[in-house]
């Protein structure tokens, strides 16, 4: 990381304001400063009856291009929703019977239910360890859906070797990044793309996108189409014919507007740090709290392990905010935090051993 890299580290750093430890992105990400006052200005437009629902299209598009450039596709391949299950549930349902699906094994279950529920319609699911996945990948299977980090415990899913087996095989490949996006890079090639944004987008809860190849759009049909999923969406409020949008838009959900209204200067301000620079940083402190707890380096912003019965209190009691997930701590680092985040947490977990 140069120079220029970290000053705009250092400039982003100033739009958050907690008052802990706060170590817990995995859970939910912290507001920006500037997408605070959005939200206010728009609860007070609200609260005084200057509230224009039509005025938030334009945010929703910036978002959508904005989420775009993180994710390097174009915005008419971003589709806009509420959560990743409903996205997920989509990406089932397009699946004829007979088809594979590939699960890892502990999978966070907005995406492995969606394909679960499909078996009684004869979709066959196999679950599978996460490292494994590459190789059981084979002519049977039709869909492999994996998140690029795992909720409970951080670890990377083998995404290139992912889409270079699916591509052998003829299989598609479905990722979440909602623990990913806004740290972790995306290769190219990934069939779908779903993601939450109340995380690492460092949104409120209530958006969501899908986006993939244009190949891969094409083969889904919208599950519950709504209004917004309308070639003109305020053209769109009653009656037949169905005149649903083109491209990925046909796709949409409507928006819970006040998620949309946040979301969109957070993604420009990850825009602006760069996706390569925040990489750096939260691996870097993940990194170092694995080597000081004696583990070895995984690379993610997102770390796991056991702890002594009572930890978590005392975390608590330091002021720390993190997460129990599955009988273990789970720790995630994010742009906002430092390295003294890290060293009072080593220090912290060190007193209660």
């Amino acid at each position: 990381m140069d120079h220029t890299d970290r000053a705009r580290l250092r400039e982003a750093q100033q739009q958050f304001s907690s008052e802990n430890t706060y170590l817990n992105t995995a859970t939910h990400g912290l507001t920006p400063h500037r997408s605070r006052l959005a939200l206010e200005r728009h609860t007070h437009e609200v609260a005084t009856g200057r509230f224009s629902p039509g005025a938030v299209d334009s945010v929703i598009d910036d978002a959508r291009a904005a989420y775009a450039r993180l994710a390097g596709a174009s915005a008419d391949r971003v589709a806009v929703g509420t959560h990743t299950s409903q996205f997920a549930g989509t990406i089932a349902a397009s699946l004829p019977p007979g088809s594979e699906v590939l699960l890892a094994r502990d999978e966070f279950t907005s995406v492995a239910f969606p394909f679960l529920a499909r078996q009684a319609h004869g979709v066959r699911v196999r679950e599978v360890p996460l490292e494994q996945l590459p190789e059981e990948v084979g002519p049977a299977t039709t869909l492999v859906a994996v998140a690029a980090a795992q909720s409970a415990t951080g670890a990377l899913a083998p995404v290139e070797d992912l889409v270079t087996a699916c591509a052998d095989h003829g299989a598609r490949l479905m990722l979440d990044t909602s623990q990913s996006a806004g740290w972790l890079p995306v290769p190219a090639g990934v069939d779908f793309l779903v993601c939450s944004t109340y995380k690492w987008l460092l949104g409120t809860r209530g958006a969501a996108f899908l986006t993939g190849t244009a190949e891969a759009l094409d083969t889904l049909e919208p599950l519950a189409p709504g209004w917004y999923a309308g070639a003109e969406p305020w053209n769109a409020l009653y009656g037949g014919p169905l005149r649903l949008a083109e491209g990925a838009r046909r796709l949409d959900l409507a928006p819970v507007w006040s998620a949309w209204i946040g979301l969109a200067p957070a993604l420009d301000l990850l825009n602006e740090v760069g996706i390569p620079t925040v990489h750096a940083h939260d691996t870097a402190l993940g990194d170092r709290f694995r080597t000081a707890m004696g583990l070895a380096e995984a690379g993610s912003a997102i770390v796991s392990l056991p702890v002594p019965e009572g930890a978590a209190e005392r975390l608590a009691e330091a002021g720390i905010a993190a997460a129990t997930r599955d009988g273990r701590l789970r720790v995630s680092f994010h742009l906002y935090n430092t390295e003294d985040d890290v060293d009072l947490l080593v220090k912290t977990l060190s007193a209660a051993r």
